[in-house]
């Protein structure tokens, strides 16, 4: 094999797919290579963990046909070395691979390709819907901090997506709180529901394109296909709670603040907070008020107000000031509604406006 790509392409090709090897592999080596294969399709580079995987076309002279496995954290590390203008040719000779670029020749020893695994694909092809790789990523990169770190259930470590009627619906929950974000479809796509691990869900936002993505799942795999790349990851086998179970359907208080000033208040007061991370939200219907309240016995109090309009009667609960702070990055509106279903019930947060975010957040012990 021999083929030369512009520095720049390659560098970024390699530090996209080198993502989805794995660090060190003692079992299969092949797990922490970069297949690179040149052919009557071109240049792609492959690598997968068995748990996600990529196929990447990349543009270049393919002077002849070939494949090579070559490590991923060295190849990364040569990448990142190339500068300026200039291309990088790869020769393939026996188990060396020479990579020319400019004056700089390296000699890497290459890794049997022969072990490198397939990548699956979904069996159903018509199991499709088409959204924008901008949205998905950022919908992948905002609800997978909210699912579960632990394994023990692992549907909490997963994002759930629903297709209903031309909406795409995600979730994501540790069970101490939890993110609903919906997306319109341009078009209906296929119905179903399935469980991406969020650890998966969060690699593979970093490679999706803005361009728009053809999603196909079945059982078992969800490929994500742009004109560059197709992502593939496993999916979880098992069930989703019913959610919908848990959302207060009435609220006893309810306060619509700026959220700039419930920002800049949170921030301040969880300076205060002890070691549970707990804040005491206060909702004052007669001082139009909503109140944030902190305390720790080896630095002090604080009590800060901002303006709210107040619906309803006065409540005092307290939350972990993490998962108040981590329903911000989730909407852009400029106001924020928290509808509070009483004492030791869950407060639901909004953006006023936003009809596409649902958080809700469970309250601490008093």
């Amino acid at each position: 094999m021999n083929i030369s790509i512009e520095k720049k392409i390659f560098s970024e090709a390699v530090h996209i797919v080198a993502r989805f090897a794995e660090r060190k592999s003692a079992t299969l080596p092949a797990l922490s290579a970069v297949l690179i294969v040149a052919g009557d399709d071109g240049i792609k580079m492959r690598a997968t963990n068995l748990e996600t995987g990529i196929d990447f076309k990349l543009p270049g002279q393919c002077v002849s046909e070939g494949v090579v496995a070559l490590p991923a954290a060295t190849l990364q590390q040569l990448a990142s070395s190339f500068t300026g203008e200039g291309k990088v040719s790869i020769e393939h000779v026996g188990d060396t691979a020479l990579l020319v670029s400019g004056s700089a020749r390296s000699t890497l020893k290459t890794v049997p390709y022969e072990d490198f695994p397939t990548i699956p694909l979904p069996d159903h092809q018509n199991k499709t819907f088409v959204v924008s790789g901008a949205v998905l990523r950022t919908l992948f990169s905002q609800l997978a901090s909210c699912a579960s770190i632990s394994t023990v259930r692992p549907e909490l470590a997963s994002i759930f997506l629903s297709l209903e009627g031309g909406v795409l619906t995600a979730v994501a929950t540790d069970s101490f709180r939890l993110a609903e974000k919906k997306v319109p479809l341009s078009n209906k796509g296929a119905q179903g529901a399935i469980l991406v691990p969020a650890k998966n869900a969060a690699e593979i936002a970093q490679a999706l394109p803005d361009e728009e993505i053809i999603v196909r799942f079945d059982e078992h795999q969800c490929a994500f296909e742009s004109a560059s790349a197709v992502l593939v990851t496993r999916l979880t086998n098992a069930s989703y709670p019913d959610y919908r179970q848990i959302i207060p359907s009435e609220s006893v208080a309810e306060a619509t603040v700026l959220r700039k000033d419930f920002e800049t208040a949170l921030k301040r007061t969880t300076v205060f907070s002890d070691s549970f991370q707990k804040v005491r939200l206060s909702f004052s219907s007669e001082k139009k008020q909503l109140a944030f309240y902190a305390y720790n016995a080896d630095i002090g109090e604080s009590l800060e107000t901002i303006t709210a309009r107040i619906d309803g009667g006065d409540l005092e609960i307290s939350f972990n000031h993490r998962y108040l702070s981590a329903a911000l990055p989730l909407t852009t509106a400029e106001n924020l509604v928290l509808s509070a279903a009483g004492i030791g019930r869950p407060l639901v947060i909004r953006g006023a406006g936003d009809a596409s975010l649902l958080y809700l957040v469970s309250p601490m012990n008093q």
